[in-house]
């Protein structure tokens, strides 16, 4: 037996993919994997069929004539064929997310393309698929252009290299986020985005703070966060959440020593910070307000607010080495900072 490929347009209407499965059944061909496309011009149906030995290309394609397909494509197969299409489309996923500048390998394995380039200027006109190419967006800037002789591209092969390139841009976008923070004593840290699979870490790292240090972050109790919180700090709704880890020694896990909240409610964003006690006044609070400052004036944001007990000192001198003007409002013990981010804004009172 012998594996193909065989795509082939029929009408879309109750019974056809039958006719055309009942003439390749009576030439001894078994089916094992089949995708139906939709096209404005009928169902692309695209089989990866086992075959036997004397039946050649010519036969196949004369067996899908006889079963009302039309705008045959024929082509042997190899045993990788067998993966079915969401399994190989996850695994140049995790590939992606390790290596994103892969994407055009990822894009020519995803569609069997014969050549993938990417130009670093936007699509012309609009992008979409012609009969042997395709024009994406690389939403990172640039575009890629994808050819392929046979069989011809179709929306659904179009969808799905859009979304591989979204990710691998968002992948990439992510890279660049993490920086390495260099203290002063010569110890090397990583600050990234935080993601749910921080959960553990962050948990470890509220059990590894004193009561007063999960209070001054909380306002509240002196007790951790219960995991369902965590899980939605580390990932907002709307904001950022960063993490600052350590690499383990001797092939032990990194650990999570600090973690940044940026939460944006309308056009201001509350800030919060939490430093694991014996790495506090070491200048790691300092650098991620740093970083949740530049992201929210990136992101557009009027302002940063802070709530901060009158009594946490070491976070108020953090503020001030901002070196912005910081209108503050005390209400008892609590004080509520407000750093303005937009030239020109004037950060109104706010009521006690």
């Amino acid at each position: 037996m012998t594996l193909w490929r065989i795509r082939a347009t029929v009408d879309d209407r109750p019974g056809y993919l039958s006719v055309l499965t009942a003439s390749l059944a009576l030439r001894g061909v078994n089916i094992l994997t089949v995708q139906v496309h939709t096209t404005e011009v009928g169902a692309v149906d695209d089989f990866l069929v086992d075959a036997p030995d004397e039946l050649t290309e010519t036969d196949l394609l004369a067996a899908v004539e006889r079963g009302r397909g039309r705008d045959c494509w024929v082509a042997r197969s190899e045993a990788r064929g067998l993966a079915d299409q969401p399994t190989r489309v996850l695994g140049l996923a995790s590939r992606l997310v390790r290596d994103p500048d892969a994407t055009g390998e990822a894009l020519r394995a995803l569609l069997g393309a014969d050549a993938v380039t990417w130009r670093p200027v936007p699509v012309g006109g609009r992008p979409g698929i012609g009969a042997a190419t395709m024009l994406l967006a690389d939403p990172t800037g640039g575009s890629f252009e994808l050819r392929r002789a046979a069989p011809s591209f179709t929306p659904a092969e179009y969808a799905r290299a859009q979304a591989l390139a979204e990710l691998a841009a968002t992948a990439a976008r992510r890279a660049v986020d993490q920086v390495t923070l260099l203290l002063p004593d010569g110890a090397e840290l990583l600050v990234r985005p935080a993601t749910v699979d921080d959960l553990a870490g962050v948990v470890e790292l509220h059990e590894g703070c004193s009561a007063r240090s999960r209070q001054r972050r909380y306002l509240g109790g002196a007790g951790s966060p219960s995991p369902s919180r965590l899980r939605r700090l580390l990932e907002p709704a709307r904001g950022v959440s960063l993490v600052v880890t350590r690499s383990g020694f001797g092939g032990a896990a990194e650990s999570v020593v600090a973690m940044a909240n940026l939460l944006a409610e309308g056009d201001e964003a509350e800030v919060a910070l939490l430093v694991r006690d014996d790495w506090q006044r070491r200048g790691i609070g300092t650098a991620l307000l740093h970083r949740l400052v530049g992201h929210a004036e990136r992101a557009g944001y009027a302002a940063l607010v802070l709530h901060v007990l009158a009594e946490n000192a070491p976070m108020l001198r953090t503020l001030a080495r901002l070196g912005r003007p910081t209108p503050m409002e005390r209400d008892g013990s609590l004080l509520t900072a407000t750093v303005p981010l937009v030239a020109g804004v004037t950060i109104p009172a706010r009521s006690g």
